[in-house]
């Protein structure tokens, strides 16, 4: 029995709540279990230094993530200047899910950074930033309607991502933080909505694991995903950017 008595296919409770805050073109609070993120994408008329002299002008979408303080018990030290090699890691880990499902020539010479603040942290952390985060970002891009050319398709596919692992010998989706810390392997996985994959993230904390235990976790994660992507879909309804 996993601790919170669910099925070891089963997702948390997930909630998603849309225009979180005012300021900025995109917000999103997402819930998966105990963990909780506040996702915010905010557009910027210009791009990076290095894509300025492109022949063909293109836009840019980029990530930060971070810990609040309060999110963990102990508190979390707040990060100031560089930031550590953990929250590196998973802020490029956000933005190359983002990109993956992003027409950035269609999308225009703008940046849109989707910022991933954790609330309360109880695992799947990184996971709930994308499935949140790709959210934010079509608000955000809903926002430019006036100022993207008629016909402009910005997103490819949609974009969410499930942790799982192995713990106890069983295969579970969705791990909280007492399931992380004492699984034998933890793996994050990215998808798009239509089944293909965008990251693997897979490590033997305690033991090896074989193909067929690999193929295992693939099945859980390409149902979980599924899952994360209806709620994505119904939480943006008529804002959907994908064809039926």
């Amino acid at each position: 029995m996993r601790p919170d008595g669910r099925l070891a296919n089963e997702l948390r409770p997930i909630s998603i709540e849309r225009r979180y805050t005012d300021s900025a073109a995109g917000s999103v609070l997402i819930a998966a279990g105990r963990t909780r993120i506040l996702c915010t994408a905010s557009v910027e008329e210009a791009v990076p230094a290095w894509k300025t002299n492109l022949a063909v002008p293109s836009g840019w979408v980029t990530a930060e993530y971070g810990m609040l303080p309060g999110s963990t018990v102990p508190r979390a030290r707040r990060e100031r200047g560089q930031v550590g090699g953990r929250t590196s890691e998973i802020q490029r880990l956000i933005g190359r899910s983002l990109r993956a499902v992003v027409d950035l020539a269609a999308l225009g010479p703008r940046t849109i950074t989707v910022d991933c603040d954790v609330l309360q942290a109880d695992g799947g952390t990184r996971t709930a930033s994308i499935t949140g985060g790709f959210i934010a970002l079509v608000d955000a891009v809903a926002s430019l309607r006036g100022a993207l050319p008629a016909g402009a398709r910005v997103f490819r596919d949609s974009v969410a991502a499930i942790s799982l692992g192995v713990v106890q010998g069983e295969v579970r989706l969705d791990l909280d933080y007492s399931e992380d810390r004492a699984a034998d392997v933890d793996m994050n996985v990215v998808m798009t909505g239509s089944g293909r994959y965008v990251e693997l993230q897979g490590t033997a904390e305690r033991q090896s694991f074989s193909r067929a235990d690999l193929e295992n976790q693939f099945a859980l994660a390409e149902a979980g995903v599924a899952e994360l992507t209806a709620l994505q879909r119904d939480a943006l309804g008529d804002e959907w950017p994908l064809e039926s």
